[in-house]
């Protein structure tokens, strides 16, 4: 299910009706709001079997691409870089995406299409590629030898060569207005308060709702982390890094779904500050009113420089969190 973007999806759509397909689109926005899904939907819409609404997800190629074994499609994420890691090396997750993985998918896309017209490969969070690896790419890009479509998709653009950035065609995408996840929940059959529940946990983040939705546990997961952030902020620093230590035995997967729930609820209550401030129910000249607003803006830089090094770098997690901890 993809909540909202339609704009950006009609684009798409239109872009292949009037001839005018790009060789390559960079999908770019937030985490967690459907990229990866309308990249794959448009994968579908390209090849769907069906003669009237496209994509129809019943066909053979409509299946087959949902569940990635289409032969001229690719989607290169987290499992595909765990499937295809160098197996003459010791076996350890990676975060990046390294230039023998783009050689493969550069021999791939120089390869004729075997069913479809076109091939299409898919790179989430293209920022983790190294620079060698985006060199290589960018050779892709410049030479192309094949009739192949990339995507890419992206929460940090600007970590993305320039040279890569002036041969793509940029495609913005933001958060849904909350009325849309608001209505796709009441079509849910699920009670007002749970909708009001994830309305306020989901961050106007689609995938997150939907991802409440599915899991009663996860929600009060949430509700148990946003509790464990509120005492942490008030708590000496002491018991912060110790906070930390058990923190960093965490997997850095859980370790960034925490911090983002951090960051999510220091944002809200930025925002409330901020409202109040606007609405002249906090002085502007009250020093500790603007101190609390400046360090909330500073405690959500730091939120967001942590899982940003976390999740691009090999930074120690307990020195990450630890730095974090003295400023929070």
């Amino acid at each position: 299910m993809i909540i909202g973007h339609q704009k950006q999806r009609q684009f798409l759509k239109n872009s292949f009706q009037l001839g005018r397909l790009s060789h390559a689109y960079l999908f770019c926005g937030p985490a967690n709001i459907g990229k990866k899904k309308i990249a794959v939907e448009f994968v579908k819409f390209l090849n769907c079997e069906s003669l009237s609404t496209k994509p129809c997800d019943n066909c053979v190629s409509c299946k087959n691409i949902e569940k990635g074994i289409y032969s001229d499609f690719i989607l290169l994420d987290q499992k595909y870089i765990d499937n295809n890691a160098d197996k003459d090396k010791p076996k350890r997750k990676t975060k990046e995406i390294g230039i023998d993985m783009m050689r493969n998918l550069e021999y791939c896309s120089n390869l004729s299409p075997s069913v479809s017209f076109i091939k299409s490969i898919v790179i989430d969070n293209v920022h983790l590629m190294t620079s060698e690896a985006q060199n290589c790419f960018l050779k892709t890009l410049e030479e192309p030898k094949g009739v192949t479509l990339f995507i890419l998709i992206t929460e940090h653009p600007e970590m993305i060569l320039s040279t890569i950035l002036s041969r793509v065609q940029k495609i913005k995408f933001f958060l849904p207005e909350e009325k849309e996840i608001e209505n796709y929940l009441k079509k849910q059959n699920i009670s007002d308060a749970k909708i009001k529940d994830i309305i306020n946990l989901c961050s106007r983040k689609p995938g997150l709702a939907i991802n409440f939705l599915e899991d009663a546990k996860r929600l009060e997961y949430i509700k148990e982390k946003i509790n464990e952030f509120n005492k942490i902020r008030n708590s000496n620093l002491n018991d912060k890094f110790e906070y930390a230590k058990q923190m960093s035995d965490y997997s850095n997967k859980k370790i960034n779904e925490i911090l983002d729930i951090w960051l999510s609820q220091t944002r809200k209550i930025l925002l409330q500050k901020n409202q109040t401030i606007n609405q002249n129910q906090c002085d502007k000249n009250d020093s500790s009113c603007v101190d609390s607003f400046k360090q909330l803006e500073k405690n959500v830089e730091n939120i967001f420089n942590t899982r940003f090094l976390l999740s691009s770098t090999n930074i120690s997690a307990r020195l990450a969190l630890e730095n974090l901890m003295l400023d929070l």
